[in-house]
């Protein structure tokens, strides 16, 4: 598949409105205005996803925002059924980075620590995990685990954002499972979560932009096996 044109013009608008809408966000968490955080919330992805269509960045990238912003519109409520669904909807983000990928595989060792993380994870928290989430939760993070090892694949900023994903949801496990939150608890679940996405899209973009605002050379040659 040849790479895709882009829109260089509103890279440089798109990335300045994420982030202003992130810094919206954040404070409002910081400083308990809940209206700025329901107002700024749903507009994070959109706009991320826009940015990456104004680099020319592949559809499976754009596709897994556009999932997550249907899991963060559908976690909002806080009821069970929205909070599955929301979970089924950032599964499907996590396939389509999944393929993104593609084949290349990161360091064995790797694996082996997220492996290790899983499965510690999920011991600490099932005592206190509901009982009729305790199985969509662990395939579900297992799932997030084998995104956050193969993210690597496409560079030291992907690789961050995989972790940092993983990092989010484990904090809002922890809330699920009825931990002792940490102060600030939802700031650190949303600034880890804002930051992953970040940093996997900048990472299947292939670096910083060019003078050009489209993609370098290394995610054009990248971008035609995908």
């Amino acid at each position: 598949m040849s790479p895709r044109t882009g829109a260089p013009r509103f890279v440089r608008p798109l990335l300045l409105a994420f982030l202003a809408v992130a810094a919206v966000d954040l404070a409002g968490l910081l400083t308990g205005a809940e209206t700025a955080h329901l107002i700024a919330k749903p507009l994070l992805m959109p706009l991320l996803a826009a940015y990456a269509v104004a680099r020319g960045g592949p559809r499976l990238l754009t596709a897994a925002l556009l999932c997550g912003w249907a899991g963060d519109v559908l976690l909002m409520p806080g009821s069970d059924a929205a909070f599955l669904a929301g979970m089924g909807c950032f599964a499907a983000g996590h396939v389509c980075y999944l393929v993104l990928f593609g084949r290349d595989r990161p360091r064995f060792p790797l694996g082996l620590v997220y492996a290790a993380a899983l499965v510690v994870l999920v011991a600490l928290l099932w005592p206190g995990l509901p009982g009729g989430l305790r199985i969509p939760l662990t395939g579900y993070s297992l799932l997030l685990t084998a995104v956050a090892w193969r993210s690597g694949s496409l560079g030291w900023r992907a690789g961050a954002g995989g972790a940092l994903f993983l990092l989010s949801d484990a904090l809002i496990a922890t809330g699920i499972a009825d931990w002792t939150p940490l102060p600030g608890h939802d700031f650190w679940i949303m600034l880890t979560y804002i930051a992953a996405q970040y940093l996997l899209t900048r990472g299947a973009l292939g670096g910083a932009e060019d003078s050009t605002g489209a993609a370098p050379g290394a995610y054009r040659e990248r971008s035609i096996r995908i």
